[in-house]
Parts: C-alpha cells; sequence; structure tokens
C-alpha cells in the first residue's frame, strides 16, 4: 500500500471513529457536540493520528490500540486549532476552507467545542479499549498532558503571542524553541505514543522521538514558506498573515531558499533515524519527504 493511500485510509478511520464517539442523538448538550464534530471530522489530512499508527506498526500494535490513541492526539489538535483561530489568539474566519468554529457558531461555544475536545482526548486515553494494560494507558495520558500542556503546545503559543508584542525580534534558536513547543510536541507524542503502545527498548524509543522532532521542525518551515507564497486556494487558510503580523519566521530569518534547505536538511535526518528499523519505516521515510514538499 502506497503511503498515500496508508494517509488516506487513517484518515477514513478517524473519521468512522470520531463519528461513533460524538454521537449527537441523546446528548444533554447536541450544540456543543454537534460544533465538536464540525471542528474535527472531515478535518485535514490526520498527519498526527497517521504518525501514531504507522510509529505502532513497527512494533506490530493492535491496529484498533493505535487508532484510539491516534484519534485521542487529533481531538487536542482539533481543540488547539479552534482556540487558535478565536479573536483573542490568530483572529481567523478561515480554516481549511470552511469558516472558523467561532463564525460559523458563536465564539462561546467554540471555547466551549475546543474544551470538550480536550478533555474528550483524555477519556478516549483512559478507556480500557485504547489498551488493557492501565499502566500503558496511564503513560499515554501522562505524555500527552505534557505534550500539550505548559511545557508543549500551550506554552509555544504563549511565547508566540508575546512575540507578537515584543520590539525585540526573535532570534533563530528561539524560534526553534517556540516551534518546539508549539508544533513539534504533538509531532512527538505521534510517534512517542507508538512505542508507548508497542513497549518499545528505549533505543528504539529515543530514535522515534529524533524522527519527530526533527518532522516537527521541517513541519514548521514548511508552514511558513506556505504562508509567505502559498496559494489560500490551495492551503484552505490566509497566507501572509506572518508577515502582517509582524511574527519572526524561519522564512524571515534565513530566506526562501534558505528555509527550503533546512527543511530537507532535517528530513534526511529524520530518515537516517530510521535505518534501524530497515525496510519497515519506509512509509515513515515517504511522510517526512510529503511534509516539505506538501502545497497545504
Amino acid at each position: 500500500m502506497s503511503f498515500d493511500t496508508r494517509l488516506k485510509e487513517t484518515a477514513r478511520r478517524v473519521d468512522q471513529l470520531l463519528e461513533r464517539l460524538l454521537p449527537v442523538e441523546g446528548s444533554a448538550a447536541p450544540r456543543v457536540i454537534e460544533a465538536m464534530r464540525y471542528s474535527s471530522l472531515g478535518q485535514g489530512k490526520r498527519l498526527r493520528p497517521f504518525f501514531v499508527v504507522e510509529s505502532s506498526a513497527l512494533f506490530d500494535v493492535d491496529p484498533l490500540q493505535a487508532l484510539r490513541a491516534g484519534t485521542a492526539l487529533e481531538c487536542v489538535h482539533c481543540y488547539s486549532l479552534v482556540h487558535d483561530d478565536l479573536p483573542a489568539m490568530d483572529d481567523d474566519d478561515l480554516r481549511r476552507g470552511k469558516p472558523t468554529a467561532h463564525i460559523a457558531f458563536d465564539e462561546a461555544t467554540a471555547i466551549l467545542a475546543g474544551d470538550g475536545l480536550l478533555t474528550f482526548a483524555f477519556e478516549i486515553l483512559a478507556s480500557p479499549e485504547t489498551h488493557p494494560d492501565a499502566g500503558i494507558r496511564a503513560e499515554l495520558v501522562l505524555q500527552l498532558a505534557r505534550a500539550a500542556g505548559a511545557e508543549g503546545m500551550v506554552g509555544g503559543q504563549m511565547l508566540d503571542l508575546q512575540a507578537e508584542t515584543s520590539r525585540t525580534p526573535l532570534e533563530l534558536d528561539e524560534i526553534i524553541t517556540l516551534q518546539a513547543m508549539k508544533t513539534g510536541a504533538l509531532f512527538r507524542y505521534s510517534m512517542e505514543a507508538g512505542a508507548i503502545l508497542g513497549r518499545a527498548s528505549p533505543q528504539h524509543r529515543q530514535a522515534l522521538i529524533g524522527y519527530a522532532e526533527k518532522v516537527g521542525l521541517a513541519f514548521q518551515i514548511a508552514d511558513d514558506l506556505l504562508d509567505a507564497e502559498g496559494d489560500e486556494q490551495v492551503t484552505g487558510k490566509r497566507t501572509g498573515k506572518d508577515d502582517a503580523a509582524g511574527k519572526a519566521t524561519f522564512v524571515q530569518l534565513m530566506g526562501l531558499d534558505g528555509a527550503r534547505s533546512k527543511a530537507r536538511s532535517l528530513v534526511a535526518e529524520a530518515c537516517a533515524l530510521l535505518d534501524r528499523f530497515g525496510e519497515r519505516g519506509e512509509t515513515l521515510r515517504q511522510a517526512a519527504t510529503f511534509i516539505v514538499e506538501r502545497k497545504n
């Protein structure tokens, strides 16, 4: 099965699971469920759950266990997008080619939908259906909490907001730290979750974490390139936002060619870390290349 086929199949299965786990019928608060579904169903490429599924496959993990962990991670990612789009944050009205949650519903409902997706992620992970071993479930919950919290994605968003109002532009190492928290932390979790589910050796776990850190940074550089030169009709979101907001980006500090070169270098380094997995790591190698070549 090709990389593209595997990516689409994971996205289909994530949607199928979310459809089942988030029914509107029978809910005491259907509007918030509708907003949660709007913000999570049929959304994006599902790269993060894809990485959970593929890293788990290296250790022959039960596919349903991997899918549930990946879907939990996707709920956290979708929550972060809902909150990032709010007027108090990035103030966006377009996400993945359709109105953002606070435009489609209202601001209060969008906040609650994000809260609902975040907490639902941990409900999924804590369920025995995700893994029969409570210790494995606890480790999945712990590491996702760390990735999503103040030392991970939330902290990275805070640094990003502070940078917008700072009179001193960020240096390259500061941008790398910011993005390693804001974007990279969830990528790291996506690979570490597979290692946790598969009871991987410390060496294998560290190799996957290293791969994720490099791929996560390459992803953000690619995002900066898309914001600088992408087509809104293709990307499905507003472009030129970073420059208009005065944000320091990889493109601003390294130039277009320098940013592209750095992204390709990171992909090469990430792929080298997969050598210990032999041919079984081929899909992940293709995924790393896709990260920097995507158009949306």
